[in-house]
């Protein structure tokens, strides 16, 4: 066989050009090409438009009452700030501290209770093989489409029967589980978790709901996490249905800093001050649980 037939050489990877190299990682999808200007560009750009909203308040909320009127406001915060917050903290009409701690603990409990129960559902759903289960998770689904305003009259006259009106428990009851809670988490054990490990968690004895607590519950963690942090964000800014069932002495924070505009006369750097203060807590929750976030984002992301 003459030398011009002979077969092709394989070079290692230590004998390839570093411009190959590249070719060949951008060609597999640029596993470890930096994003370009581009995206850093656009990433800073949102990141300065979502908080531009937040240092505007900043801006109001360290003034005075004539701040948001000036059309030569100073763009650099005032030194009213604390001042503002201590006029809402003792606001005797506002009950900020009995506001707080009603968000606090109605979030919370919605939080635990919609993870606990979607994953428990999502378990069922995904894993467990039942007569009508597929027709069941579409209406679940299906209640999604139902705009939460349809039922605030029937709800309303449940809860004033059952004498729960004016009590944190009329918020917390409803939102227990959630439609979208059971199919985020269906969707994700059904990726997730592999039959083989259910099958191996029977043969050692191990019956259902043995078998979601010590197989499910782990495995959805990270899924259950994002849940559980869009769910306490969700509880906490929830104005409509505690504005209608709580009164002004036993509110939660948004139906609270609403009486601030109650008078007359609103003034507004009272008003964004008492705004950041509530957002205060839900800035501290995504500091200590971003990682968490993020890896439930990536999670949902990437299929099993």
């Amino acid at each position: 066989m003459s030398a011009t037939t002979a077969m092709p050489l394989h070079l290692d990877d230590t004998e390839i050009a570093p411009e190959e190299k590249r070719r060949r990682r951008r060609r597999r999808g640029g596993a470890g090409e930096r994003p370009g200007w581009f995206v850093y560009t656009a990433l800073s750009f949102v990141l300065l438009a979502s908080l531009l909203p937040y240092y505007w308040s900043l801006l109001i909320g360290s003034g005075d009452s004539s701040t948001i009127r000036d059309p030569n406001m100073s763009w650099i915060p005032g030194g009213n700030f604390f001042e503002n917050a201590a006029a809402v903290m003792n606001n005797e009409a506002v009950n900020f501290w009995t506001a707080l701690w009603n968000s606090i603990w109605s979030s919370t409990v919605i939080a635990l209770s919609v993870v606990f129960f979607s994953t428990l559902a999502g378990w069922a759903f995904a894993k467990l093989r039942f007569k009508g289960g597929n027709i069941l998770l579409i209406f679940v689904i299906a209640t999604m489409a139902v705009p939460t305003q349809l039922g605030v009259v029937p709800l309303y006259i449940l809860f004033a029967d059952l004498g729960w009106t004016g009590q944190i428990g009329a918020i917390i009851v409803p939102a227990l589980v959630t439609a979208f809670g059971v199919f985020w988490m269906t969707q994700y054990l059904r990726q997730t978790v592999p039959d083989e490990l259910i099958e191996a968690a029977r043969v050692d004895g191990a019956n259902s709901f043995r078998t979601f607590m010590t197989v499910g519950l782990p495995a959805a963690r990270p899924a259950a996490a994002m849940l559980g942090l869009f769910t306490f964000v969700t509880a906490w800014n929830n104005f409509f249905w505690p504005f209608i069932v709580l009164d002004p002495q036993n509110p939660t924070l948004p139906v609270a800093l609403q009486l601030l505009q109650s008078n007359y006369f609103v003034d507004y750097s009272v008003v964004l001050a008492g705004v950041l203060l509530a957002t205060i807590p839900l800035l501290i929750l995504f500091v200590f649980t971003g990682k968490q976030l993020v890896s439930g984002i990536m999670a949902g992301a990437v299929k099993g």
